[in-house]
C-alpha cells in the first residue's frame, strides 16, 4: 500500500471505531482487517500503529484542534498524529491526494487546522491536567485516590504502547526450548521477571505464525495476567473452578499447574467466548477442562455448592489496568459504568463465594487501578461474608516477593506489567 493509502485505511478505521463508541476497538479492528484481507501484515501494523497512537492521544489531539475551532474528526485526528510525530504539513498534506485509494483532499479550514499545529509540541502547558493524563476528570479523581503522588507516572507509563508478553505452557515445553523455537523464526524473546513461564517480545511480532505458538509451546497472556492464575496455588487433583472463564487464558494456565491432572470448570455467561477456548485448549493439549456456560435460572450452581476446591473470579471491571493495549477504554468508559460495574462485582463475588468448600480459597481478580473495584470491593464482601478470611497465597509460582501477599496490586509503572489486582480468601473449616 502507498502512504496515502495507510492513511485512508486509517481514517476508515477511526471513522468505523467513531459510528460503535461502545464496542472495544480491537474487535472493530479485527473485523475490519478481516474483510479487507487484501491488506498485508505490514500494512495492517502501520495502519493499526497510527490507529493506536491516535487513541493514546484523543485528549490531547482534540484538546488542539478545538483550539482551532475544528471537531476531532478521524480525518483531523490522524493528520495531527502525523504532525507531533514529526512529519511536516506539506509532508502531511500530500497524503490527502484524493482518488480510490487516498484519503479526499483537505478543506481550506483543515489544511488551517493542521497548519497551526506545525512545530507544536503535543503537550502544552495550557492544557487542563486531565487532558494531559489522558484521563476524564471523574475518573482521575479515583486514580488519584489508588496512587496519590504517584499517579502521573502511573498514568504515563499507561500511555505507552505495551511489549508482547507470551506464556510458555510447560505440559509442552520449557521456557529455555520456547524461546530457542522462537529465535529459530527471528522472534527473539528474554525471560520476564516476575513470572517464572513468561517470556516477553519488544513491539508487534508475527507470533501466531510460529512453529511455537501452532504446536501450543506458548500462549500470548501478559505476565500480570500469567501471576494472577499463579497466585490461585492450585495443584494437580484439585477441583477449581474459573468463573468468569473468558476465552480461557487464565483456565489453561491454571490447567498447566495442575499438570492435568484434577478437573477444571471454565465458566462464561458469553457462548462465544467460551467457544474460543477450544481451539485453545485442544492447541496447549490440555485435557482436564470441562466448559459451562452460565444463562439464568441455570441450577448448575446450586448443585454444585461448597464443592470446589478454588474458585478464580477474574471479574468484569473497568479495564484501566490494561489502557497500554486498549487506549479506547479511556474514551469509552462513564462514570456510570463504574457504578454499575461494581454492583455486578460484589453480585458475582457473593454467588462464587457459595461454590468455595471449607477450606477452599476464593481469589478475586481484576484488571483494574481502581480502588473502589480493587480493595474496597474486597473488604465490602469480607464484611458480608465472614466466613471468609484473607490468606497469603504462599504459591511457588509466585515471585518470593510476592507470594506472602494476602492482596497484590501490579502495575505499568512499577511492575512492568499490565494493571492487575487480585486477593486470596479461604473459607473457615466450619
Amino acid at each position: 500500500m502507498t502512504p496515502s493509502a495507510r492513511l485512508s485505511a486509517s481514517i476508515d478505521l477511526l471513522a468505523a471505531m467513531e459510528a460503535a463508541p461502545r464496542k472495544p476497538a480491537d474487535a472493530i479492528a479485527n473485523s475490519f482487517f478481516r474483510e479487507r484481507r487484501y491488506i498485508g501484515g505490514g500494512d495492517r501494523r502501520a495502519i493499526s500503529a497510527l490507529v493506536w497512537d491516535v487513541m493514546r492521544g484523543w485528549r490531547r489531539l482534540g484538546w488542539w484542534l478545538a483550539q482551532q475551532g475544528q471537531r476531532p474528526t478521524p480525518r483531523l485526528l490522524a493528520g495531527a498524529q502525523l504532525l507531533f510525530d514529526g512529519m511536516s504539513v506539506q509532508d502531511v498534506a500530500f497524503l490527502y491526494v484524493g482518488g480510490r485509494f487516498a484519503a479526499g483532499k483537505l478543506s481550506p479550514a483543515e489544511q488551517a487546522a493542521l497548519a497551526a499545529l506545525d512545530g507544536q509540541e503535543l503537550v502544552s502547558p495550557a492544557m487542563p491536567r486531565a487532558v494531559v493524563l489522558e484521563v476524564p476528570e471523574w475518573l482521575l479523581v479515583r486514580l488519584e485516590d489508588t496512587f496519590g503522588k504517584d499517579v502521573e507516572r502511573e498514568l504515563e507509563a499507561l500511555s505507552t504502547s505495551a511489549p508482547l508478553d507470551l506464556r510458555v505452557n510447560i505440559l509442552r515445553s520449557t521456557r529455555t526450548e520456547a524461546s530457542r523455537s522462537l529465535a529459530r523464526e527471528g522472534l527473539h524473546a528474554e525471560d520476564t521477571t516476575l513470572s517464572p513461564w513468561g517470556l516477553r517480545l519488544e513491539g508487534r511480532q508475527p507470533v501466531t505464525a510460529s512453529a511455537a505458538f501452532r504446536e501450543g509451546l506458548v500462549e500470548i497472556q501478559d505476565e500480570g495476567s500469567q501471576l494472577v492464575a499463579a497466585i490461585t496455588g492450585v495443584e494437580p487433583g484439585m477441583r477449581v473452578l474459573d468463573y468468569c472463564a473468558g476465552a480461557g487464558g487464565k483456565t489453561l494456565a491454571m490447567a498447566m499447574m495442575m499438570e492435568n491432572k484434577g478437573h477444571v470448570v471454565a465458566c462464561d455467561v458469553s457462548e462465544p467466548r467460551l467457544e474460543g477456548a477450544v481451539k485453545r485448549l485442544r492447541r496447549a493439549g490440555v485435557h482436564n477442562v470441562e466448559r459451562h456456560l452460565l444463562v439464568e435460572g441455570d441450577r448448575w450452581a446450586k448443585r454444585r455448592s461448597g464443592s470446589f476446591d478454588r474458585v478464580l473470579v477474574d471479574a468484569p471491571c473497568s479495564g484501566t489496568g490494561t489502557w497500554r493495549r486498549n487506549p479506547d477504554a479511556r474514551v469509552r468508559t462513564t462514570q456510570t459504568d463504574l457504578e454499575e460495574l461494581l454492583v455486578k462485582q460484589a453480585a458475582i463475588l457473593d454467588r462464587a463465594a457459595t461454590l468455595v468448600r471449607p477450606g477452599g480459597r476464593l481469589v478475586y481478580a481484576t484488571c483494574s487501578l481502581l480502588r473502589a473495584e480493587n480493595a474496597d470491593q474486597v473488604q465490602a464482601f469480607l464484611g458480608r461474608n465472614p466466613q471468609f478470611s484473607l490468606v497469603p497465597s504462599l504459591s511457588p509460582f509466585m515471585p518470593e516477593a510476592l507470594r506472602e501477599r494476602d492482596m497484590v496490586a501490579l502495575t505499568p509503572a512499577r511492575d512492568g506489567t499490565d494493571g492487575f489486582f487480585a486477593a486470596v480468601m479461604e473459607r473457615a473449616e466450619s
